[in-house]
C-alpha cells in the first residue's frame, strides 16, 4: 500500500475512533460505550479463549459457504451467460431467489433440514448464490467473441480455453462477487447462528442481546470487521494485483 494511502486510512480510522468517542462523552450512556471500553472487552474475551472458538467456528461456516457460493454461482452464471434460451428460461428463477428474503430462507432450511450444520450452510449458499449468479452472467455476455474465435482456431482445449481465455475476462466480475460476498455472507452466518446454532459469532451477540451486554456485542462485531478487512488485505488485494500483471 503507497504511504500516502495508509496515511490517508490511518486519519479516517482515527477520526472515526475521535467522533465515536465524543459521541459516547456526549451521551454518557450504556447504550454506546466508549472505544476503550469496548477494546478492554475485545481483549478480555480474547485472552479468555471464548472469541477465538466463537470466531473460528464462525470463519469455518464462512469459508465453506464462500467458496460453495463462489464455485457454484461461477459455473451457473457462465453457463446461463453463454446460453440465451437457458438464460431465459431460468430467468424468472434468479428474480424469485434475489427476491426471497433471507430470514425466510433460513428458517426453511432449518425446518426442512433440521437445527443442524449443513442446514445453516445451505441456508448462506442459498441466499449468496443468486447474487453470484447474476454478476457472473453478465460478465459472461461480454466476453470477447474473437478471443473465443481464435481459440477454436487455435484448437485450445476446453480447460485451456476456460483457463487462459474465459476467466481472465471474468475476473473483474468474480473479484466483484467475491468481495461484495464476503460482507454479504457474514452477515447471514451471524443470522444464521442467532437462529438455530449453539455457538458461533451470530450465538453470542443474540446471548448479549439478551443481557443486554453493548459492550461486548460491539466487542465481538469490532473483532469480526478487522478480521475481515485482514482478509481484504492480505488475500484479495494481492490477488487483485497479481492477476492484472498480464495488463
Amino acid at each position: 500500500m503507497p504511504r500516502s494511502s495508509f496515511l490517508n486510512s490511518t486519519f479516517s480510522l482515527g477520526l472515526l475512533l475521535l467522533i465515536w468517542q465524543l459521541t459516547a462523552f456526549i451521551i454518557n450512556s450504556p447504550v454506546l460505550p466508549s472505544p476503550m471500553l469496548v477494546f478492554n472487552n475485545l481483549i478480555d474475551a480474547i485472552q479468555t479463549g471464548e472469541l477465538l472458538q466463537h470466531l473460528g467456528i464462525t470463519l469455518y461456516r464462512l469459508t465453506i459457504s464462500f467458496f460453495l457460493a463462489m464455485f457454484l454461482g461461477t459455473a451457473i452464471g457462465l453457463i446461463l451467460g453463454q446460453h440465451k434460451s437457458l438464460n431465459v428460461f431460468f430467468d424468472s428463477w434468479l428474480i424469485i431467489l434475489l427476491n426471497v428474503p433471507a430470514l425466510v430462507t433460513i428458517i426453511l432450511c432449518y425446518i426442512w433440514f433440521g437445527l443442524v450444520e449443513t442446514a445453516a450452510i445451505i441456508a448462506v449458499v442459498v441466499n449468496k448464490l443468486p447474487n453470484v449468479i447474476v454478476t457472473i452472467r453478465e460478465g459472461a455476455r461480454d466476453l470477447d467473441n474473437q478471443l473465443m474465435e481464435m481459440a477454436k482456431a487455435y484448437q485450445f482445449s476446453r480447460y485451456k480455453t476456460l483457463f487462459h481465455v474465459i476467466l481472465p475476462q471474468l475476473y473483474p466480475y468474480i473479484m466483484a462477487s467475491a468481495r461484495t460476498g464476503l460482507a454479504l455472507i457474514w452477515k447471514i452466518v451471524l443470522v444464521v447462528e442467532m437462529l438455530g446454532r449453539s455457538d458461533g459469532m451470530g450465538f453470542q451477540i443474540h446471548l448479549f442481546f439478551q443481557l443486554f451486554d453493548i459492550t461486548s456485542i460491539m466487542a465481538y462485531t469490532v473483532s469480526f470487521i478487522i478480521v475481515i478487512q485482514l482478509i481484504e488485505v492480505a488475500i484479495l488485494k494481492p490477488l487483485d494485483q497479481r492477476s492484472q500483471r498480464w495488463k
